[in-house]
């Protein structure tokens, strides 16, 4: 084994979730906290999801470990349960006495057993992992589950956590009432290629390492490339690529000792899972903006320093509280809400009121919108922000320009834009919307946009995010 050779105490790179290895950057950090806010304010059910490997189990167990000691959780790794198994599990986690007459009275015994929690003060939380296996009749179980309330307030706050089939899974006309009662998405997107590096640096001193960087820039750009960003991929390939270093007797990872690496993994490409039309698609920006927001002060969103959200941005598709929940969810009379009530009108551009109806044949194509906004980003400030109204696969250039023709059609012509970008390893089209100094006037222009335009859930993002 390699550790001795680079002073590590133990190994970096384990696919094993450990709490001692949470890496908080890439937004993960602000999702945790964006997720811990849902679930102690909310009553409505909460979706995390991510690709196999993306981290989504290691932030469960954060998320665990962050809840107050008020909070009772249960934590469901097998969702390959009946009904009737389900509701055993959890009346066995929580210690509720179990009749023999399971169906019949199985959901009884639970249920008093929740009200005896709460009337004590607690709160209970049912952590569902790898929800989109999960059989219909146990996701149907779930909901009713949800249903359980005492003095307005509901028993029990559950969050699932899946691949995105369960995107699709939902998308079922017979789950509409489940998807329903999800009130936050949130999506775990892979690491950029500029945060494999920081990534892996973290795991080594984390396991002990205090010397120079290990991995060439050449190096991490084919790992990040191999493992298509997923974080189990980036330490499976890391660690064979230190062992490879360690056999060549060397303290470096270059070209070859990658190479081989990602030879030796032989991970084929992921599979490309599209993601329904109603599923939310938000900035983590906001869901911050809403933590700070409760504690009764106002920074810029994402992990600090100034501006916080320069160290973690992502992609088009990283996680979020919806912008109606996170818009309603502000206090009232914190500072991002005076701010929004005293912003001047003219720095935020009117939604639909006023403006003509207009087709792609009134105004520049999408080409040309592409052309017009990368000039719009070389002169604009990359501490502002936008809101993204959609982003597509680039092949699908006529979703791309039905999106553009119907941002037209209801908004104002003049602040519509539209973008081409790899940044998430995908080529994709983004159409967006508004330029905005600070959050609080995007927040304000994104609660003003039509009803048509909420209903697809558009997010604010930061400039810099594109480029």
């Amino acid at each position: 084994m390699y550790l001795e050779h680079f002073g590590l105490r133990e190994a970096p790179f384990r696919i094993t979730p450990h709490s001692g290895f949470f890496f908080a950057g890439a937004k993960r950090g602000a999702t945790l906290d964006a997720l811990a806010y849902a679930i102690t304010h909310d009553e409505g059910i909460v979706k995390v999801s991510g690709e196999v490997g993306s981290g989504k189990t290691m932030l469960c167990r954060m998320l665990i470990e962050k809840l107050p000691a008020s909070v009772e959780t249960v934590f469901l790794a097998n969702p390959s349960l009946s009904r009737e198994d389900l509701l055993f599990a959890i009346a066995s986690e929580l210690k509720a006495p179990l009749p023999e007459e399971r169906t019949r009275l199985l959901l009884g015994a639970l249920e008093e057993r929740l009200r005896e929690i709460h009337a004590a003060g607690r709160d209970v939380v049912i952590m569902v992992d790898e929800a989109h296996a999960a059989p219909q009749e146990t996701l149907e179980e779930i909901r009713l589950l949800s249903n359980l309330e005492a003095n307005g307030h509901k028993l029990a706050k559950i969050v699932l956590f899946g691949q995105p089939e369960l995107n699709a899974r939902l998308s079922d006309p017979t789950l509409r009432q489940l998807r329903e009662r999800i009130t936050h998405n949130f999506a775990l997107e892979p690491l950029r290629r500029d945060d494999v590096g920081a990534y892996l640096m973290f795991r080594l001193r984390a396991a002990g390492y205090r010397g120079p960087d290990l991995f060439t820039p050449v190096a991490l750009q084919l790992i990040s490339d191999a493992s298509e960003g997923l974080t189990r991929r980036i330490n499976i390939l890391a660690d064979k690529a230190l062992q490879s270093a360690f056999n060549d007797g060397g303290h470096l990872v270059d070209n070859r000792q990658a190479r081989a690496a990602i030879t030796e993994a032989q991970f084929g490409p992921m599979p490309k899972v599209a993601a329904p039309p109603w599923a939310t698609r938000l900035g983590i920006s906001l869901a911050t903006a809403v933590v700070l927001a409760a504690a009764g002060y106002w920074l810029l969103p994402l992990n600090p320093p100034a501006p916080p959200v320069a160290v973690a941005d992502s992609n088009t598709t990283v996680a979020a509280i919806p912008a109606a929940d996170a818009a309603t969810a502000t206090p009232a009379g914190s500072p991002a809400t005076s701010a929004a009530q005293n912003a001047n009108a003219t720095d935020i551009p009117p939604p639909s009121a006023g403006i003509p109806d207009r087709t792609s044949d009134a105004a520049p194509n999408l080409d040309e919108r592409i052309t017009e906004t990368a000039d719009w980003l070389r002169k604009t400030p990359a501490t502002h922000y936008f809101i993204q109204l959609s982003a597509s696969d680039a092949a699908d250039r006529a979703t791309a320009e039905r999106h553009l023709d119907e941002a037209l059609k209801l908004l104002d012509p003049q602040q519509v834009r539209a973008y081409r970008s790899a940044l998430s390893g995908r080529d994709r089209i983004g159409i967006i919307y508004g330029d905005y100094a600070t959050p609080a006037l995007g927040e304000a222009a994104l609660a003003q946009l039509p009803p048509a335009i909420r209903e697809k859930n558009p997010y604010l993002r930061q400039v810099r995010k594109l480029r």
